[in-house]
């Protein structure tokens, strides 16, 4: 897939941070904000998950749908 470009603005203290870093890791800023927003957006998917399972654990029927689950998981073994 090809890049794109995109312009923004950063608050000045967040943007010296930026270039502090940059400079100590020896990297363009651009691959820490690439690997800050892939992170960032990591923990929002788990966090998503998390909340999921959460839900899911609440729910009385769970337990059902996870034995009948099981069952047919069983019987796949069974027909081979």
């Amino acid at each position: 897939m090809k890049p794109v470009t995109y312009t923004s603005t950063l608050p000045n203290d967040l943007w010296e941070l930026l270039e502090g870093y940059a400079g100590k890791l020896k990297m363009p800023k651009n691959r820490i904000l690439e690997n800050a927003l892939r992170n960032y957006l990591g923990n929002l998917k788990r966090a998503e998950y998390i909340r999921s399972f959460r839900k899911a654990a609440g729910d009385e029927e769970m337990p059902g749908m996870a034995e009948d689950g099981m069952e047919d998981y069983l019987k796949m073994f069974d027909e081979q």
